[in-house]
């Protein structure tokens, strides 16, 4: 089989970054070309000293990074997507955004939440929310794939099942999120400068966080009726990792034996997920540097609440490798290639 030529935008911010790494490993892809506006002519080996001897490649513009690519992979702010996605769809090549272009259905949240307008409206028709264990068959031969936020893969996936099921009282959901500082990107803020976030924690854009319109309306999808949440997320003193606490109240008193048999059959056929025994607590640690999402369940019988903890590696199951495991499913190709790293130890 000939190879997938793949080209990044947005290569030297951490997600995009990430995406080479991942790409260089794949057995099915040539990276052919990468661009970042702010290094352009640089080679990324200069900017990041890891690639030495690895990857020796000049750092060029993004028109002529999708001219040599079969699939283009946009790690850009919002607002930047719709361009590269339409120079991709006239050139009958796939676009897949990291960013919040193509996260959001309705045009009315993005105007709420990301203060803009989608301007090139046909290519939203054309495009996909892909969260494989949500919608796998709808990604399938797309051209322009919206890759989910970090905290919302982490949230969907830890809720998908009792949500499904009509489990849980829907507008009873609090869900408090912790990530490692990366999610907020490469360029430095005064939140994420050294002083002000090591040996600190602290929750930020309480009840006012972008990712709270894609986490509603996936949960939404769900449950088929309308749900809404109190999302509060936290920054964690470390580089990498999400772990969401999920609270919720049961419409009618379970066991917590039953609600985990509900999660294994719900996820047993689906190799990134992993459903820990009970009794076990997901821990960020034990998804590092991999696209696994570990969940455990816990009940509380005094308030008859059911607790979903959910971890994942904001880099790769929460940005990268979900933009793999997508792009392998969009190409055909199985769709764990390219991304069975097994996490640390420590």
């Amino acid at each position: 089989m000939e190879k997938i030529k793949a080209g990044v935008i947005g290569a030297t911010g951490y997600a995009g970054v990430e995406l080479v790494r991942l790409l260089l490993s794949h057995p099915n892809v040539e990276l052919a070309a990468i661009s970042s506006k702010s290094f352009e002519g640089q080679d990324i080996a200069d900017i990041y000293p890891s690639l030495h001897n690895i990857l020796q490649m000049v750092l060029c513009g993004q028109e002529e990074t999708i001219q040599k690519s079969d699939v283009v992979f946009g790690s850009l702010p919002h607002g930047l997507s719709e361009q590269f996605a339409r120079m991709c769809v006239d050139q009958n090549k796939v676009y897949i955004d990291l960013g919040a272009d193509f996260r959001l259905y309705d045009e009315a949240d993005y105007q709420q939440w990301y203060k803009l307008s989608y301007n090139d409206k046909a290519l939203h028709e054309l495009s996909v929310y892909a969260m494989p264990e949500v919608n796998r068959e709808e990604i399938k031969g797309k051209k322009i794939i919206g890759n989910p936020g970090c905290y919302p893969t982490s949230i969907s996936l830890g809720l998908m099942p009792l949500l499904k099921a009509g489990l849980v009282e829907e507008n009873s959901i609090i869900i408090d999120s912790k990530s490692g500082v990366t999610g907020a990107g490469r360029g430095l803020s005064q939140n994420t400068h050294y002083p002000d976030c090591n040996e600190a924690f602290s929750p930020y854009k309480i009840a006012s966080h972008r990712h709270t319109p894609e986490i509603e309306q996936n949960l939404s999808r769900m449950a088929g009726k309308k749900v809404t949440v109190t999302f509060v997320p936290h920054l964690l003193p470390v580089n990498r990792g999400i772990v969401s606490t999920m609270y919720m109240r049961l419409k009618e008193t379970q066991t917590l034996a039953k609600l985990h048999a509900l999660y294994e059959s719900a996820y047993q056929n689906e190799p990134f997920v992993r459903v820990l025994p009970q009794g076990e607590i997901a821990n960020l640690k034990n998804v590092k540097y991999s696209n696994y999402c570990d969940i455990s369940l816990h009940l509380d019988e005094r308030t008859n609440r059911v607790i979903v903890v959910s971890a994942i590696d904001n880099m790769v199951k929460g940005a990268a490798g979900q933009a793999i495991q997508n792009m392998n499913l969009v190409f055909g190709l199985q769709e764990t290639t390219g991304l069975m790293m097994i996490p640390p130890a420590f």
